[in-house]
């Protein structure tokens, strides 16, 4: 692959993005012509085997033929499964559960208009992941005004040395995305690349009057939307919900006890019950599983 390759798919991804009403401004579609998402995927991706039950996923590394081309398509892709499991440590299939991903490209760059930055903003992200839309806020704003929360610190590890690679050097951290970064606070804007029950208080603590949160809140069913808030002088947010079809894994901190350990309705101690890996892919069993562990429906993506 030649820096011409990569420059083609990134001027041509922007092309679509623009053409489908995602990417509407010109610093925005700079910095998508500049950033290249295939650095923050040098790791490999998973790819969701067709036709499995429970569903399975292969890897797929950088010498995999259309490995390049995948990278810029306007697809998700999976860098972790199960917590711990990334596609270089694979040889086959595995039937675990996605924990972090390469976010759609048309998904990031909508989020990154909606956020409706200026020059000079100072921006927190919460939940860096492979580090892609930090390279964009990077490349719009400046290092010097990004701070990026991952919860995880092998993907904190992997994109910093990404961001790197293509001299982005924002602060990262890690630790607990729900409880923002005080340290840095006040921000101006507030983004999450994950969905969220509620909007922590703390954000709003954390971002000066007059900026902007922008969240993904998660409901029942799998139930989710953009909201965008405005950060008041009295220190409450008003806002609305953006509409469009908006999904983001659940925090971490926010998911509920694994399968099996559901609590017992009568004497409020948890008990194991059996209940198959598949619980989650039958509506009515979900809806049970629901009402016993709420938030259990942000198991799977």
């Amino acid at each position: 692959m030649t820096v011409l390759d990569s420059a083609a798919h990134r001027r041509a991804l922007a092309g679509r993005l623009a053409g489908g009403g995602f990417l509407r401004t010109p610093p925005w579609r700079e910095a998508v012509e500049t950033v290249p998402r295939h650095e923050f995927l040098r790791g490999g991706f998973f790819d969701q085997v067709d036709g499995s039950a429970p569903t399975a996923w292969r890897p797929v590394l950088p010498e995999t033929p259309g490995w390049l081309e995948r990278c810029y398509a306007d697809e998700s892709l999976v860098t972790q499964i199960a917590g711990t499991v990334v596609p270089g440590d694979i040889r086959g299939e595995i039937l675990r559960t996605p924990t972090s991903s390469s976010t759609m490209p048309s998904l990031v760059v909508r989020m990154l208009e909606e956020l409706q930055v200026d020059d000079g903003n100072r921006v927190l992200e919460i939940g860096t992941g492979t580090g892609y839309s930090t390279g964009l806020l990077c490349h719009r704003l400046g290092d010097e005004l990004v701070t990026s929360v991952e919860v995880d610190a092998e993907v904190s590890s992997r994109a910093s040395a990404a961001l790197g690679s293509c001299g982005y050097f924002p602060e990262l951290v890690v630790g607990d995305g729900l409880a923002g970064h005080k340290d840095g606070a006040p921000y101006d804007r507030l983004v999450a690349t994950c969905g969220v029950l509620e909007v922590p208080h703390a954000w709003i603590e954390q971002t000066a009057p007059g900026g902007v949160i922008l969240a993904t809140l998660c409901g029942w069913l799998y139930a989710s939307e953009l909201a965008r808030l405005t950060v008041g002088d009295d220190g409450v947010a008003h806002g609305r919900l953006l509409g469009g079809q908006i999904s983001f894994m659940l925090a971490r901190p926010q998911l509920p006890p694994p399968l099996g350990m559901l609590p017992d309705l009568d004497d409020g101690k948890e008990r194991e019950t059996v209940t198959g890996a598949d619980v989650l892919n039958n509506w009515s069993a979900r809806f049970v599983t629901q009402l016993a562990v709420p938030g259990a429906q942000r198991l799977t993506m």
